[in-house]
This record gives structure tokens, C-alpha cells and sequence, in this order.
């Protein structure tokens, strides 16, 4: 699942996503926020690199197994480097050629990011919680604040943030956002159940990024 998320998901779709985050927060004190972005970067850097190493190690095998002169070697460097360049205008390329590693800390600074940019580090108890989905990257984040954090280890989050990876990568993103936020809404509620008088103080409606 690629490409801008308001042609993924249809407006039907994002408010039963909303519906469900206000399902998982009525019994807790957390505040869940959903943010799907197309993607985390656009990777420009990665297509330079691969186009530099390419160039260079390419007359080697060239000059060792052939009789080709250098300047038909230099046209093959170039053509090579050609190819990759347009390649690299292609969104999946780029990211091919990208780390799964690299993509993830990515997707994790932007979700660091996220979180401090829409306040949700001001909440009246600490108690916010960012569901930060990078759609091109197929790869999600959580990021809690310090009221989650001190019940909840951030490790507990990764069967969900698997599973919502396998949803992504298979198309399902609005079965996969639904299921992902009411396992979370339910571990909130276990360690965060909400008080008398808890307000809502974060929309519950998806935020779409570019």
C-alpha cells in the first residue's frame, strides 16, 4: 500500500477509524492519536549513493574481463549511472535500495517529530499516545508520553505494530487501523483506566500527512 493515504482510505473509512478511537478511549485516560503520512522521506540520498558506488566499482570487472577501451568504459559508467538515476524517480525504487533498518529509523524520528509538533506531550496527564503510520515505508510507530510510559514498557506495543505492518503491506489498512487502535485502547484501560471526570482533550479524527 503506497502513495497518498486520502486516495487509499475513503472519507467512510476514516470516520470509522475516528469511531474507534473514540471506542478505545472511553475507558482509559490515555489519548490516542492516529496519523498516517505517505511516507517518511523521499530518499533522494540513497539513489546518489547507490548511482556514486555503482559508477565506481563498475570499470573494474570491465577493465579485468575485456579488451574495452576507456572511453567505451566511461560510456558504460555513464549509462549505468543513467539508468539508476531514472530509476530512482520511482518511489519503490528508492526505497529498495534503502535499509529496512534505515526506513524504520526514519519512520521513527518522523514519529518523534509528529508527536511533539501536535501537542500531544501537553496533555493534563502525560497521557498521550501517537499511532504514526508511514505508508510507502509499510512500517508503524508508537510514540507515548511519560503517563504511558512509566506503566507501559514500549516493547509491549511490537505484536501490534507487527501485525499492523502485515495489514498495511496486504492493503488492509482500515481493518488493520481498527484492529491495532482497540488492542491498544485495551492496554490503555488496563493501565490507565480513566478517571470521573477524564476530558477528551485530543480530536480523535485521522490526521493525514504527506
Amino acid at each position: 500500500m503506497t502513495g497518498d493515504p486520502r486516495t487509499e482510505l475513503t472519507p467512510e473509512a476514516l470516520e470509522r477509524i475516528a469511531a474507534a478511537v473514540a471506542r478505545a478511549e472511553a475507558g482509559t485516560a490515555g489519548e490516542i492519536v492516529v496519523m498516517l503520512c505517505a511516507r517518511s522521506g523521499l530518499y533522494r540520498s540513497a539513489i546518489l549513493v547507490a548511482t556514486l558506488v555503482a559508477a565506481l566499482l563498475l570499470p573494474w570487472p570491465l577493465i579485468l574481463l575485456t579488451h574495452w577501451s576507456a572511453a567505451a568504459i566511461a560510456l558504460a559508467q555513464a549509462g549505468l549511472a543513467t539508468l539508476i538515476l531514472v530509476a530512482g524517480l520511482h518511489e519503490g525504487a528508492r526505497l529498495a535500495l534503502v535499509p529496512r533498518g534505515a526506513r524504520r529509523t526514519r519512520v521513527r524520528a518522523a514519529a518523534l517529530r509528529a508527536f511533539r509538533a501536535r501537542g500531544l506531550d501537553r496533555t493534563r496527564g502525560r497521557t498521550g499516545l501517537l499511532l504514526y503510520i508511514a505508508l510507502a515505508e509499510h512500517h508503524a510507530e508508537i510514540v507515548a508520553d511519560r503517563g504511558i510510559l512509566d506503566r507501559i514498557a514500549p516493547e509491549s506495543w511490537e505484536s501490534i505494530l507487527s501485525d499492523l505492518a502485515g495489514a498495511l503491506g496486504r492493503g488492509e489498512a482500515e481493518a488493520g487501523l481498527i484492529q491495532a487502535v482497540g488492542r491498544i485502547g485495551e492496554r490503555l484501560m488496563t493501565a490507565l483506566p480513566a478517571g470521573p471526570a477524564d476530558p477528551d482533550e485530543l480530536p480523535n479524527r485521522v490526521i493525514l500527512t504527506d
